[in-house]
């Protein structure tokens, strides 16, 4: 019989258990669990992937913060199935009475018009302090402190459509690279990780962020929009803070997890077999049939999913 067995995390990281192949693998409960920088509509966009992380976890508030659907890119002419899935699992969550929280972000800031609306168990809003066993925890997107985002917003606008098509060029490199015997290159995360960390330098985005924290007499701060997953401890004049950021689902695929036992911690899912391995069973179900379905259709079901009538 196979035995399940457990894969050492690094610092900072969760300890990730492999069960048999057999076995449908047992949902891990955590209390908060924050996702950033999906950008749903994109070419980037790892929806499958994200899908697989949200049904390997039994969350009682999820975090969505910020640039969720990628506005700014959104085509009527790319909207996989995959993308539909996501939105539809969140959908279902709220239903089933998880706390969804949505707070906006740049590629998705039309919706920062509609902060305060709920339904259900969902809300959206711009800004979250949740009160934890380990401190306060004040979240939201982090645009707000991005000197291109306050000044150059159509510079940031024209990176993101770059930025979508250097994707692509990377993909198609990798598909040539693959039929050559050669390993894959990751051109979009270099480019990415250069351009976001100038920017995070000149504006002193961390900083900035713990130092209003500390005024506020919060402990953490969880911020995404720099697509840089992170937790560490600033020094501030009115003392310690910690800052985190849950990274994306374009490149580096991770999340906040918050647990009382543990405090905060890093999740990456490319450090999870477990996941990546979980069977299509497991994955997809019945209702999950109307992704493919016509646009009516879909709203049918999301407002079914939201126990509202059309």
């Amino acid at each position: 019989m196979s035995k399940a067995t457990t894969k050492m995390p690094g610092p900072g990281q969760i300890p990730v258990e492999v069960p048999a192949k057999s076995k449908l693998r047992r949902k891990r409960r955590v209390q908060v669990a924050v996702i950033s920088d999906v950008h749903l509509g994109t070419y980037g966009c790892h929806a499958a992937e994200l899908l697989r992380y949200l049904k390997s976890i039994r969350p009682q508030v999820l975090v969505l913060n910020g640039d969720i659907v990628d506005i700014w890119q959104f085509s009527k002419n790319y909207w996989p199935p995959a993308h539909m899935r996501v939105v539809r699992y969140l959908a279902g969550l709220a239903a089933k009475g998880v706390r969804i929280h949505y707070l906006t972000g740049n590629h998705d800031e039309l919706l920062r018009k509609f902060a305060g609306l709920k339904l259900g168990h969902f809300r959206l809003d711009n800004k979250l302090v949740l009160d934890l066993p380990h401190g306060r925890t004040w979240l939201f997107h982090g645009d707000v402190f991005d000197l291109t985002m306050r000044h150059s917003r159509w510079l940031a606008r024209l990176g993101g459509q770059g930025y979508d098509l250097l994707i692509l060029l990377n993909r198609f490199v990798n598909y040539l690279l693959a039929k050559l015997g050669r390993p894959r290159v990751a051109l979009s995360k270099r480019v990415k990780e250069r351009v976001k960390t100038a920017v995070a330098a000149v504006s002193n985005f961390e900083e900035t962020a713990a130092a209003i924290a500390a005024d506020e007499g919060y402990r953490y701060v969880a911020c995404g929009h720099i697509h840089q997953p992170e937790i560490k401890t600033l020094a501030t004049e009115k003392g310690e803070v910690v800052y985190l950021n849950s990274g994306d689902w374009v490149e580096n695929l991770t999340a906040l997890e918050y647990t009382p036992e543990a405090g905060w911690q890093l999740y990456y899912y490319n450090e999870d077999p477990a996941v990546q391995q979980m069977a299509e069973t497991e994955v997809a179900d019945a209702a999950e049939v109307l992704a493919n379905a016509n646009p009516a259709a879909l709203l049918e079901g999301l407002l079914a999913e939201f126990k509202i009538k059309a």
